[in-house]
């Protein structure tokens, strides 16, 4: 079976989208245990990593990460040391993995002067996209051979296993540069907004409203760095495994939905605790047929009981998302549920790290970290890399310090299906000002769930998920996600005063501060210099320590290259989707998502036409009435 990627398409408007691109193995589910305990679920390349003696589950994890191999076509220069001389030539790799490299060979010759050498150095430059994001740089690295083949078509592969991990490389050459140079920048722009903040005190009597925004607005911003730096996720407790139902809703999704469905069934977790439901909401494309071929095709693994665990409904109209997760929660047999977005994909040990929370009794819900998959394919997925990096292993994880975690976002989130049992009806059902919501159901069942129970974030279940890579949709995404900040905000507001006092005052404030912040920037940015004739140097300033937080915020705790997108970001932040919030305040009532034909964007878009064709036909007959 083949899973393609989004393919360029000349003249259509569509943007290749850069993945990752691991090499297929040729077990379907590589990392499902099996019930007689035979299959390891590591790769040979992973020992490197991990003697599988040893029962550290994190050094089990990084052993069989170390062993994906991702594809990687490059120029690769060897150079080759022996008795005889040196000798240097170029030629192309074809896979890549942290503990080695595929490498094609022109000739017998190449071959022999590798066997014949004593010592061996690849040079070559990891591109971005091709290995997991941190990985970007160039290397001079030692290696040495441990096999050649040649294949089908006569051409030589020869495998070179690297000497150090190129995570080990990486620490040495690169990422101890980049953690003191970020904790240092970090250490100075937190002391800088320190002193700027007690410059608002001193004049705080010529503007108190102004400068007491300032005030909260640096305290808040600051307080959740420290809480998100002090957060730790819950520990793997290997004998924890409660039972666990994944639900993924899905309309129109036959691009993505068979690599979902994969990634969720193809989880390192005992197979008699795991089932996954996909409910398809009258899709109207393909992606009822993408689902049934990808599930015939796994229930061939009868080895792994398939067959038992994964199961799809296809609903008889367009309900709409909530309605489908609800109807996978009537029919899940397991305790937890566990809701997946249709175009997420689950990291293979996500799941048993996402439960670990539930050992508390008082848990509720658990929401995952969740990362952009198609971080590399332009300036706008990169700018979003960096805010969603920042906004779930900072500001989630800063709310998880205090177990309120105001939103457990869609992608990857868990629930104890009783809350939600106990909740369905009014979630199903939900109407804010008489309109009823259709979208923002991850805050809405967040709300109800945290007004009794604790909620968490684990920042170790990860999954990736495509996000817009053209800013139309981008827009609209963030428009609707606006509107439903706002509902539920207002709605959490109701009882967040109960839950522990620093994060109900920070709950508060972080709900005074958006929504003042366009008329603090019209204030400084226009009233102030056309009234008063003042530069607003402060106020940009301190815009731009903002910015330079979130930035080397990435650098310091994701090592990569993509922190300078954070700068960008914030500028893009303050110049466009600022804006956005004031339209939110009068439209947050909309129950369209703008981004998918759902029945309330297909009755918009009517209405729209109508309005459209009514005042054409009235300019017709106006014109006519002139004649």
């Amino acid at each position: 079976m083949k899973f393609s990627y989004k393919e360029n398409k000349n003249d259509t408007g569509i943007i290749n989208d850069i993945l990752l691109r691991p090499r297929k193995d040729r077990r379907l589910l590589s990392n499902v245990p099996d019930k007689e305990r035979i299959r390891k679920g590591i790769d040979r390349r992973g020992q490197k990593i991990l003697d599988e003696s040893v029962s550290d589950s994190n050094a089990f994890i990084n052993g069989n990460k170390a062993g994906i191999r991702y594809l990687m076509q490059t120029d690769i220069k060897i150079r080759c040391k022996s008795s005889k001389g040196n000798l240097t030539f170029i030629t192309r790799s074809i896979d890549i993995s942290t503990t080695g490299m595929l490498i094609e060979l022109q000739d017998k010759k190449q071959l022999d002067i590798i066997n014949e050498a004593d010592k061996v150095k690849l040079q070559f430059k990891i591109l971005p996209g091709s290995m997991p994001e941190g990985y970007e740089m160039k290397v001079n690295i030692d290696a040495k051979k441990v096999r050649n083949t040649i294949d089908e078509s006569g051409k030589i592969l020869c495998g070179m296993e690297f000497l150090e991990t190129l995570s080990e490389y990486s620490n040495r050459k690169k990422d101890k540069y980049f953690l003191l140079t970020s904790s240092l920048i970090l250490f100075f722009i937190s002391l800088f907004i320190i002193l700027m903040r007690a410059e608002s005190i001193i004049y705080f009597k010529f503007n108190k409203w102004l400068y007491l925004y300032s005030i909260i607005a640096a305290v808040f911003l600051l307080s959740r760095y420290l809480f998100g730096a002090l957060y730790k996720p819950v520990p793997i407790d290997t004998s924890y495994t409660p039972g666990v139902t994944i639900i993924i809703p899905c309309f129109n999704e036959e691009e993505w939905i068979q690599r979902t469905i994969l990634s969720c069934i193809n989880q390192d977790y005992p197979i008699d605790k795991l089932e996954v439901i996909v409910v398809d909401d009258y899709s109207h494309d393909r992606s009822v047929e993408k689902i049934k071929d990808i599930v015939e095709e796994l229930k061939k693994e009868k080895r792994f009981d398939v067959e038992k665990r994964l199961k799809y409904i296809v609903q008889e109209k367009n309900m709409g998302k909530r309605e489908a997760l609800c109807t996978g929660v009537l029919n899940a047999k397991h305790d937890l549920v566990v809701f997946v977005d249709s175009d997420s994909f689950l990291d293979p040990f996500a799941i048993i790290n996402l439960v670990q929370p539930f050992k508390d009794p008082k848990m509720g819900g658990v929401s995952g970290r969740t990362d952009v998959a198609n971080t590399y394919t332009n300036t706008l997925t990169k700018m979003q890399s960096v805010r969603y990096y920042i906004a779930f292993r900072i500001m989630k994880a800063a709310e998880a310090y205090f177990d309120a975690v105001t939103c457990l976002s869609g992608p990857l989130s868990c629930y104890k299906k009783q809350i939600i049992i106990d909740n369905m009806e009014a979630w199903r059902n939900q109407k804010f000002l008489g309109q009823r919501a259709t979208f923002g159901d991850d805050r809405a069942m967040t709300n109800f769930v945290l007004s009794k129970h604790r909620t968490s974030y684990q920042d170790t279940a990860i999954c990736s998920t495509i996000v817009p890579n053209k800013y139309k949709v981008f827009l609209k995404q963030q428009m609707r996600w606006k509107r439903s900040w706002l509902r539920e905000s207002i709605i959490g507001g109701k009882f967040m005063w109960k839950k522990e006092p620093f994060m109900s005052l920070f709950f508060y404030i972080g709900l005074l501060v958006p929504l003042a912040a366009p008329i603090v920037v019209v204030y400084n940015l226009i009233y102030v210099p056309v009234v008063h004739n003042i530069f607003p140097t402060t106020f940009l300033v301190g815009v731009l320590m903002m910015a330079l937080m979130m930035s080397f915020a990435q650098m310091f705790f994701r090592k990569s290259t993509t922190w300078i997108f954070g700068l960008l970001f914030c500028l893009y932040y303050e110049v466009v989707l600022l804006w956005q919030m004031p339209i939110a305040w009068v439209t947050f009532w909309k129950s369209t998502w703008g981004t998918r034909m759902t029945p309330s964007d297909i009755e918009a878009k009517k209405k729209k036409e109508q309005k459209k064709a009514a005042k054409k036909f009235n300019k017709k007959g106006g014109i006519k009435n002139e004649k």
